[in-house]
């Protein structure tokens, strides 16, 4: 299997049909605790990949780092040109993303990942030269401007995220991490020689007898009875060939 950039093999399971467990191979849930965890890894790790906004992003004035986060560049004095009068922020620049946050009130702010960078450039607006950055159609299609002084300041982060950018569409950081608790058995390990069943099977002479004596369907109408000296009362006589203890015996 050859992977994409970013993506790791994580588990390789090898006889699909026999996970389930067929006749002499033991059943194995390593499929369903794989895919399960994998799943969970990947639901609790969208910071990595999807655009958020008014999201938990600062604590006491710092950005919250995500697993094997770095910041590479703190920019303070960075005006988010959103509104008619503009925002007055602080930028970060990350090998995963770019942050901003308003200085007056953290929670208005903005998580960019690189994996939803469209296009990244620096346009002229209202209020001077601007880094413009388009977000992907499938985050939302937003179009952010900041504004960055003075100009070398301004094409100096640009330059420094496009750097960022290339490295991180080399090798993408999705957020996934999940470690194998313990190395799956291989299938010979797992396989269970089948022992014969320890059942003793008794004799069916008796059983036979008591089968047969009560399928007497032959029979027109019931026996004479007789004086049965074992039980000391009256009797349907026995058939041929059977006798009063060997019924008990059967019985028992």
């Amino acid at each position: 299997m050859k992977t994409r950039p970013g993506e790791v093999l994580i588990d390789c399971l090898d006889s699909i049909e026999d996970t389930k467990g067929n006749n002499g191979d033991r059943g194995s849930p390593r499929l369903f605790t794989s895919v399960i965890a994998v799943h969970r890894a990947y639901e609790t790790s969208k910071m990595f990949r999807d655009l958020k906004l008014r999201a938990a992003l600062i604590q006491n004035k710092q950005l919250r780092l995500l697993p094997r986060e770095q910041v590479y560049d703190k920019i303070n004095g960075v005006w988010n040109l959103s509104s008619d009068q503009g925002n007055l922020g602080t930028f970060f620049i990350t090998n995963v993303r770019i942050v901003w946050h308003a200085n007056m009130n953290e929670s208005f702010n903005v998580s960019i990942p690189y994996l939803q960078i469209w296009s990244i450039r620096i346009r002229d607006s209202k209020f001077g030269l601007a880094l413009v950055i388009e977000s992907s159609r499938q985050s939302g299609g937003y179009v952010l401007g900041f504004k960055i002084d003075p100009v070398d300041k301004l094409q100096d982060a640009l330059k420094e995220i496009n750097s960022l950018h290339k490295v991180y569409s080399a090798n993408p950081i999705f957020g996934v991490d999940f470690e194998m608790e313990e190395k799956p058995q291989p299938l010979e390990e797992l396989t269970v020689e089948q022992l014969p069943d320890d059942v003793e099977i008794e004799p069916d002479d008796q059983t036979d007898a008591f089968t047969a004596y009560f399928a007497d369907g032959n029979k027109q109408q019931d026996r004479e009875p007789v004086f049965s000296e074992d039980l000391g009362l009256a009797v349907e006589k026995l058939k041929d060939g059977f006798t009063l203890q060997g019924l008990w015996e059967v019985m028992g």
